[in-house]
């Protein structure tokens, strides 16, 4: 057997180490026990990589106006597009809009010719719409994009705090190396600060439910209780802070009653969290979205980063404040200028970075200021003044804020290029040209987690067809644009030797970001040079995971600032002095909710990858809207019907599900779904674009909207062995099952169109057993071909009169049906007693709620016995809050 390539994950910011081995004509995943971010676990995402390697999506070949062509006709056709609008409209005319699903190779690249060649900054990234804010917050107080802390250090603490961060679903990793070090240290506290009640506060000692988008008042009125409870460390303002005073002041009146009213809390629980952060030294607070997303994200940032550095809370063991980051590169892509503000290796437009860059990079055209950030950049494509546009390795007709403003824009702009693995997404099918880039397993580069932490991540499949890396992609239009030599890369060493010797460049310990000397790893390569020597290859090959700044060969840094010294020009770090602001639109009679967005447990961005594992859809199959039970009776709604939720730009429309834990007057919403899985359920759609004056971040969690019945005629469900175009259904949502698709469908006709569509699609007469009452308007069909399924299908007027899906998507998995199945076909159900595992649970090992429930009553009373009896939640834990809640209602 082939020793497994060391890599690491594509999902979040996390930064997992995974072991990659061919097995039984596939890959097995699992995670790498020596990588320092994970110690070998995986969460389910991570242990389903193996299954979304399939090519049959893939963009495998060159393609202009859909017509396949060659590459070189590609490249010309792109390089001589962008020469022709910078020609005539000049470098601001053109914008790349790139992603954190990039390797930092990539990232380099593309930023190396929009802002040093092209001569432009209008380069933005979409970890705009999830980091910026920290990156801007973090800026302001510490001199520079730094964070302080590591993994290591949520282990160590005495108390964790995690705000805005559903961490274990969103990072359910780092959230398992939390609930592993509490059930260590049973003394170890963890606060979760949340309107919705969470799978994370399965391990909260408190949970502080507060209104949307009052963050700010609680960290500032906390700065001024320590304040009052004699908590601050003067010393260490005074030796390393500066502007202390002003931020002092502007606390000053926040008092305990006054915040938990601003909050929505109770005074006991607000004063209760201050006490703990009063007396408990080894402090983190891990933030992450619910802070970043919102139109005053950066004041939110710094009112936490103010009450560490007012402790001296920041860079210690256990003590730390801690941006998580969402996506595999988020970290990568700031290091290297990704964002419009940033030119590169952290170094900002001022005169003199301009001119040290333009000198390594020998570009006399450099950008001079900073470019659009990506609301305003997709404005600008809008009114005409970008005229060409190139989307890589994303998704932004779905994932920006008011998403058909950004579709409407594409389809106005007359050259819109996209670079993906992916061929059909809804990007996709308003890109002009689209160039196939390679995918993860076949790439070949370095990633930076949240911790700093730069891995490698190897290729173990050869590139397919004629896929391409992003880099030479990029690197080929920038030789055909006049560049060549600037672009004459081999192979991602080079670039990665370049980006090094760029960070250490002038640098003397000014910067934050220096990892030239990782170059020291051999002889002969002097921080400054950019030709690599030939044996950096080598050690770049054998990289080990390392944390940045890495200033001498080999030895990383685990913890920034603890010494004191920050990035200002004073040394110092700054207190931040801003008065709190509510969020830029509140609920009214017309839109009475508040909107909240995030992720699932088992599912990542638009799904084009974790959507491939049918395992994975197998716990949350659909989109759903969230509502307390209170609500739902107000509004008139039932669980596992549907409702259209109207925002101020466009709706969705998805189905019910009640929940006892999410805040009255709220809706929560996952992201994931796009115009390819579903029919209304892009929330990009009806988020309005409103974002941060500082760091250009959008408000994505708290959305004024309305919530009504989608009074449906009929609903129904289509598993079918081949995907089928479901535009016809005004709800629909398509999702691979186990051995083909399954079709959830619903529409406001009294009669069911779909019965007919499907005869006469696939032929009137032989294979088909049909069940038709017309009493009660329900249908049930079925087509076999040599007594194997292609498809069945039920519709009725109720939702809950549908069958499960479990027992008819297995008989897909059958090479023929015997006389039993057939009969009980229709009947949705065995005809004889079997076992249904019901709906999965545990995605990693595939254990169904009806399993669960019937360990539990065979004696089964803990989390630990259903693991011993049915493995449930001993791979990556992700399922233990839902385990737990069962048996508490059990």
């Amino acid at each position: 057997m082939r020793e497994p390539v060391r890599t690491t994950c594509p999902y979040c910011g996390v930064g997992c180490g995974v072991l990659v081995t061919p097995s039984d004509g596939g890959f097995t995943v699992r995670g790498d026990p020596e990588h320092p971010a994970n110690l070998g676990r995986l969460c389910s995402k991570g242990a389903a990589l193996g299954e979304t390697l399939s090519l049959d999506d893939r963009l495998l070949y060159p393609e202009i106006e859909g017509a396949r062509v060659s590459w070189d006709t590609s490249l010309d056709t792109v390089a001589r597009r962008f020469r022709s609008v910078i020609d005539e409209h000049g470098p601001d005319a053109v914008a790349f809009y790139v992603s954190g699903q990039l390797l930092t190779e990539d990232y380099y690249v593309a930023n190396k010719l929009m802002k040093g060649f092209i001569g432009s900054a209008n380069i933005d990234t979409n970890s705009r719409l999830c980091m910026s804010s920290a990156v801007a917050g973090q800026k302001r107080a510490f001199g520079a994009d730094t964070v302080p802390a590591c993994y290591e250090d949520l282990e160590i603490a005495d108390l964790v705090t995690l705000v805005g961060s559903n961490a274990a679903w969103a990072h359910p990793v780092v959230f398992q190396r939390i609930a592993a070090a509490k059930h260590a240290r049973p003394g170890m506290k963890v606060v979760v600060i949340d309107p919705r009640r969470t799978a994370t506060c399965d391990i909260a000692d408190l949970h502080l439910a507060m209104a949307p988008g009052a963050d700010a008042w609680l960290f500032l009125g906390l700065l001024n209780h320590l304040r009052r409870a004699g908590a601050i460390d003067w010393a260490y303002l005074e030796r390393h802070t500066q502007d202390f005073g002003a931020a002092l002041t502007e606390v000053a009146e926040l008092t305990i009653p006054g915040v938990a009213a601003q909050c929505g809390l109770s005074e006991a629980d607000v004063a209760s969290y201050y006490r703990l952060f009063t007396v408990t030294p080894k402090a983190v607070t891990l933030f992450s979205q619910g802070i970043n997303q919102s139109s005053s994200g950066v004041d939110k940032v710094n009112a936490i980063l103010n009450v560490h550095l007012a402790t001296g809370r920041v860079g210690q063991p256990g003590a730390s404040p801690f941006s998580i980051t969402g996506q595999p590169n988020a970290m990568g892509g700031r290091e290297v200028g990704g964002l419009a503000n940033q030119l590169a290796a952290h170094m900002d437009f001022t005169p003199e970075a301009i001119d040290r860059v333009s000198r390594f990079w020998e570009a006399p055209s450099i950008a001079k200021k900073p470019g659009l950030k990506a609301v305003e950049l997709f404005d600008a494509v809008r009114d005409g003044r970008i005229k060409a546009l190139w989307v890589m390795a994303t998704n932004p007709a779905v994932s920006l804020p008011d998403a058909d403003r950004a579709v409407a824009a594409m389809r106005a702009c007359p050259f819109v290029v996209l670079s993906d693995n992916n061929r059909d997404t809804d990007t996709a099918r308003l890109a002009h040209v689209r160039l196939p880039a390679a995918a993860w397993g076949e790439k070949n580069g370095t990633v930076t987690n949240s911790e700093r932490r730069i891995s490698r991540q190897r290729p173990f499949l050869p590139l397919p067809a004629e896929a391409r890396p992003d880099w030479w992609i990029v690197a080929e239009v920038a030789k055909r644009m006049g560049f060549e030599n600037a672009f004459n890369y081999r192979e991602p060493s080079e670039i990665f030797a370049e980006h090094a010797a760029l960070s250490g460049f002038e640098n003397d310990s000014r910067r934050d970001f220096d990892i030239s000397g990782l170059l020291s790893l051999t002889t002969g390569s002097a921080v400054g040079a950019k030709e690599e020597h030939p044996s950096f290859a080598v050690a770049y090959d054998t990289l080990k995971p390392i944390q940045w700044p890495v200033t001498e060969a080999g030895r990383g840094t685990a913890r920034m600032f603890g010494s004191g010294r920050y990035y200002h020009e004073s040394g110092k770090a700054r207190l931040v002095a801003a008065p709190p602001r509510p969020p830029a639109h509140a609920p009214d009679a017309g839109r009475p909710f508040v909107f909240n967005t995030g992720r699932i447990r088992d599912q990542w961005h638009t799904m084009t990858r974790s959507g491939k594992s049918a395992r994975l859809l197998a716990h949350i199959d659909e989109p759903f809207v969230e509502l307390h039970p209170d609500d739902l009776r107000r509004i008139g709604l039932q669980p596992g019907g549907l409702a259209r939720v109207r925002g101020a730009s466009g709706a969705v429309l998805a189905r019910v599900t009640s929940s006892p834990e999410q805040r009255p007057g709220s809706v929560f919403t996952p992201i994931h779904w796009s115009g390819c899985h579903s029919a209304q359920a892009r929330v990009g759609a009806l988020i309005p674009a409103v974002t941060d004056p500082i760091s250009g971040q959008p408000e994505f969690k708290q959305a004024p909207v309305a919530v009504e019945p989608y009074a449906a005629g009929w609903h129904g469900f289509v598993l079918s062995r081949q995907p089928l175009d479901c535009t016809e259904a005004e709800y629909w949502t398509r999702v691979r099952g186990r051995a083909g698709w399954r079709h959830e469908l619903a529409g406001l006709e009294a009669d069911c169109p779909w019965p007919d569509r499907l005869r006469q699609r696939f032929g009137q007469e032989d294979g088909w057993i049909v069940m038709h009452d017309r009493a009660h308007k329900r249908y049930r069909l079925a087509l076999l071909q040599s007594d194997r399924v292609e498809i069945v299908a039920f519709f009725d007027r109720e939702p809950t009169a549908l069958p499960p899906r479990q027992w008819l998507e297995s008989l897909f998995v059958k090479a023929a049906l015997d006389d039993a199945e057939r009969a009980a076909l229709l009947l949705g159900r065995p005809s004889r007693a079997a076992p249904d595992s019901g709906r999965i649970v545990c995605a990693c090992l595939g254990v169904g709620e009806h399993d669960i429930r019937r360990a539990i009553a065979d004696g089964a009373s803990s989390v630990d016995a259903l693991g011993t009896k049915l493995k449930a939640g001993t791979n990556c834990g992700s399922c233990i809050p839902e385990l737990k809640r069962m048996l508490a209602n059990t």
